[in-house]
């Protein structure tokens, strides 16, 4: 797995990365199953054309992965709402590689994409109870708001949304 001196690359995804998003997305998945709006059982039943049409760019919401010697272990999608909000969705990097600061780089890579499609507010939903993402989305200017909800797909579960402005 990764060190600090491991070099990591994040990129978007493309279609013929469909297997590397299905097994990050599930390992994601099986690891903080409460931490997601979509479940395990309903992503591992997707077809490779379902996973090749997640993994394109072309759907929202759209993924970056984090690679480190070629393996992924992190990820992050965006999207934009009906309300039209550009949302930073699915964080998450593998339990072996926290603390290296790859959820940091995730979180600017979202961060970048928004201010380069336009956008000015970057928002998100989170459980409170969340600590340590909390504290990472808080390091990166994002503030809560007060509005909360049940987790899609975990109606025990409740998530607070949080912005961030590009302009501070």
């Amino acid at each position: 797995m990764a060190t600090k001196s491991s070099p990591v690359l994040i990129r978007p995804t493309s279609e013929e990365d469909w297997q590397i998003l299905k097994t990050v997305l599930l390992a994601a998945l099986l690891d903080s199953p409460t931490a997601f709006g979509l479940n395990y059982a309903t992503a591992a039943a997707y077809s490779e054309q379902q996973w090749r049409e997640c993994a394109s760019g072309q759907t929202q919401p759209q993924y970056l992965v984090a690679l480190v010697q070629g393996q992924a272990v992190g990820l992050i999608g965006d999207a934009i709402s009906r309300t039209r909000e550009y949302n930073l969705i699915a964080m998450w990097v593998h339990s072996k590689c926290r603390g290296l600061g790859i959820a940091s780089r995730l979180v600017n890579a979202i961060q970048a994409r928004a201010i380069e499609r336009g956008q000015r507010r970057v928002v998100l939903r989170v459980s409170p109870d969340n600590a340590r993402a909390v504290g990472l989305y808080r390091r990166h200017g994002f503030r809560f708001l007060p509005e909360r909800e049940a987790l899609a797909n975990q109606p025990g579960i409740s998530v607070q949304k949080m912005e961030w402005n590009s302009g501070g």
